[in-house]
């Protein structure tokens, strides 16, 4: 048998999401063999389905569908607790399924999508032992539209008026490498505007401290010119080309942009914080009394 060591739970709790005291006992009972070990808590998740539904799910997968005539497009978000079982097969093919099923369907909406897939998601929380769920989706349609996906973490899709396919995706690839907040500058609300103006003045009360008004106002208007900039896809700097802004590319090749749609896997989601020595010293403590 194994030694069970404290890097071996370690790396078994990495893997399952699993407690440390459950972790070890799964180790011990399979002779300190890992993959044994897994199976036999997989085996066990019947039991641990109604627990784990619980739990923060906020790793996960992102897909995205886009339609053979380029007018449409479905994009999703799957939950998981680790980033173990995203990799897996069990939760990819539960992705997949998911995601064909909301655009076959046309779907606009995450809530009929989870109670079609309710019953392969609890069979799939049993079969692994953690919380899945499907969070959201989008349904996209437009004149030319297309979509990127950054590993399985971030998805974007892009709505053209004009253009084609092959702009629409290099669009989607500098969303999702710089994740702009707005289309368009006129669509940054005046709150925010005067947010980043407190901002400013607050970060540079120094450097303006005794300035004429008007120079201050000018060194503002400037940052609020930036801003404007950093914020809004159109005046961003391309991702392939720094020296064209992302609105004079899609100008140029006869195209305007009408939307984007990003989704991060997690985004907004808050995910507690683990730490495995606070655990271990909290079971230590435990096993004392």
């Amino acid at each position: 048998m194994a030694e069970i060591t404290a890097a071996l739970v370690k790396e078994l709790r990495e893997r399952t999401g699993e407690g440390m005291m459950d972790c070890k006992k799964a180790l011990t009972k399979a002779g300190g063999d890992i993959e044994k070990a897994i199976d036999d808590m997989r085996a066990s998740g019947a039991i641990k389905a109604a627990k784990k539904a619980g739990n923060v799910a906020a790793e996960g997968a992102i897909a995205v569908k886009v339609a053979e005539d380029g007018k449409r497009a479905t994009i999703i978000e799957v939950n998981s607790q680790t980033d173990f079982l995203a990799l897996q097969d069990d939760f990819k093919n539960f992705v997949t399924s998911s995601l064909e099923k909301a655009f076959a369907d046309k779907l606009t909406d995450a809530a009929p999508l989870i109670e079609a897939q309710e019953v392969e998601r609890t069979a799939l929380v049993a079969k692994v032992g953690e919380n899945v769920n499907i969070r959201r989706l989008a349904s996209i349609e437009g004149d030319v539209v297309n979509a990127y996906l950054h590993g399985n973490k971030i998805g974007v899709v892009v709505v053209l008026k004009g253009g084609d396919a092959e702009l629409a995706k290099d669009i989607a690839m500098h969303v999702a490498a710089s994740n702009p907040e707005f289309l368009l500058p006129s669509e940054v609300s005046a709150e925010a505007i005067e947010r980043e103006k407190g901002v400013f003045l607050q970060l540079n009360e120094d450097k303006i401290k005794g300035k004429p008004a008007e120079i201050v106002e000018k060194m503002v208007a400037g940052r609020i010119t930036k801003f404007l900039a950093e914020a809004s896809l159109v005046e961003q700097a391309f991702v392939k080309n720094p020296e064209v802004k992302v609105g004079e590319l899609a100008k140029k090749a006869g195209a305007e942009i009408v939307s984007f749609t990003y989704f991060k896997v997690g985004e907004g989601i808050d995910k507690p914080v683990d730490n495995f020595a606070e655990e271990v010293a909290a079971q230590v403590a435990a096993s004392k009394k």
